[in-house]
């Protein structure tokens, strides 16, 4: 078994000098632009397909609050969703690297679609229920959890590694878009024509992007021997994290940014909303904000020079992201002020995404990144609902009704304002802090690593 994988790795460091030889030959051309090609197909499609489900989630979100008027049930519907991802991750990355990555993608997407499809037949026949959706969405975060891993996979055999940083700043690019135009998508068809039209549109979207993988992309197969378990799997993943210690603290730094940015959009309504010179109108203005910031910032990633050294790029945006952005919020009291807040943390963003991306790409072998990518899902999100809890019990239960209670402090009043949402910028405050720290004490630790291309 070990000569066998030993043989294994090498065959495959050995294809994958060949990958990195662009322009060896008139074949070797040839190669590289059919991957590419096969890249752009894959990801605009892809792309598609995620804005049709995310114009779904959203237009179902209005559709619950209407039924419910309560904020707990909507939010409940992305627990359901996110809950497997954290939860079974771990496991579902060891089981793709067993599978073929192509069909494990269509089938995941397939029972996708299909739970739309299961919504929209109950909407139609007026029998769509509040727990449907809670189920629905619990299936659809369990195929989401197989199918990322494998769309991670596939992409690293069909791009050559020299485009991975332009690949990771395209897919934050959709990403970004994705986040700025469903709510405005879905908002204007869910108002105009009601919920059908927008299952139909996601169905439309999942149908192009269904065939396109299916009929026009070819993803090189890699699989591993049945015998091995899956735990075998899992232990292999986990092993390769405690053996490179880079990489390992490059997931719990980015745990720890996780953290810190879910309970910063817990508390943005609350420092928004209640504002003089806020609202629910300026709350959408400010989160789009950060989105349209992201959009600039892929482009930027996507044709900037390689930094000498990625690990460093990547703390040390993380660094001026997370403090300029929650001390100018804290101290702010314009929404054009907010606005920029909003662009100044998040254009660096994708910059932070691209460099960590080429290192877990070129870092990890092409047979254990199913399972090591799985294991860093499961490490890097699950500190997002902590957050996201904490973020909301800190503003209502400690920082609010200590700024109330001190209201006649002209210091704290001066930093942070009185009445409701003064609470929510001291929380800003604590916030800009935390990230400091945060990118301070992990990044003297990766100040001991050096991650370059050459």
């Amino acid at each position: 078994m070990k000569n066998e994988m030993r043989n294994k790795i090498e065959n495959e460091k050995e294809n994958e000098k060949e990958k990195d030889l662009p322009g060896k030959d008139q074949a070797g051309k040839e190669l590289h632009g059919k991957s590419l090609r096969d890249f752009y197909l894959f990801w605009s499609t892809q792309s598609l397909s995620q804005l049709g489900s995310s114009i779904t989630a959203f237009a179902l979100t209005l559709w619950l609050y209407e039924k419910t008027g309560s904020a707990l049930s909507t939010s409940a519907l992305t627990i359901c969703s996110y809950a497997p991802y954290v939860l079974m991750s771990i496991f579902a990355g060891a089981l793709t690297d067993r599978l073929n990555k192509k069909r494990t993608m269509l089938v995941c997407d397939s029972l996708a679609a299909v739970s739309s499809l299961s919504v929209f037949v109950l909407y139609r026949l007026e029998s769509l229920a509040v727990w449907h959706l809670y189920l629905l969405n619990v299936l659809s975060g369990l195929m989401n959890t197989v199918q990322q891993p494998a769309s991670e996979v596939a992409l690293t055999l069909i791009v050559p590694k020299g485009f991975y940083q332009k690949m990771s700043a395209l897919q934050t690019l959709s990403r970004s878009l994705v986040s700025v135009l469903n709510p405005l998508i879905a908002g204007a068809l869910y108002a105009t024509f009601g919920l059908d039209l927008v299952i139909i549109l996601d169905l439309m979207t999942f149908a192009l992007a269904f065939t396109v993988l299916a009929g026009w992309i070819r993803i090189p197969v890699t699989s591993l021997p049945d015998r091995e378990s899956t735990l075998d799997l899992v232990r292999e993943g986990l092993g390769f994290l405690k053996r490179t210690p880079m990489v390992l603290t490059l997931i719990l730094f980015m745990s720890g940014v996780n953290l810190i940015s879910s309970a910063f959009n817990a508390v943005l309504p609350g420092y928004v909303i209640p504002n003089p010179a806020g609202g629910t109108r300026i709350l959408g203005i400010v989160t789009s904000t950060a989105g349209i910031a992201m959009i600039f910032g892929s482009l930027l990633s996507s044709v900037m020079p390689r930094p000498r050294d990625r690990v460093r790029a990547v703390y040390l945006t993380m660094l001026f992201s997370l403090g300029t952005e929650n001390f100018l919020l804290a101290f702010a009291r314009s929404p054009v002020i907010w606005c920029i807040a909003q662009g100044v943390g998040w254009i660096l963003v994708p910059v932070m995404s691209a460099n960590l991306e080429v290192i877990l790409r070129n870092t990890i072998p092409v047979h254990l990144q199913g399972r090591v990518y799985a294991c860093r899902n499961t490490l890097q999100f699950f500190t997002i609902p902590i957050g996201l809890f904490l973020g909301g019990f800190l503003l209502d239960r400690v920082c609010e009704p200590f700024m109330q209670h001190n209201q006649s402090s002209f210091f704290l009043t001066l930093l942070f304002g009185s009445g409701k949402g003064s609470g929510a910028a001291l929380m800003m405050f604590l916030l800009g802090m935390a990230g400091t720290c945060l990118c301070l004490v992990i990044g003297a630790r990766l100040k001991s690593y050096h991650y370059s291309d050459d």
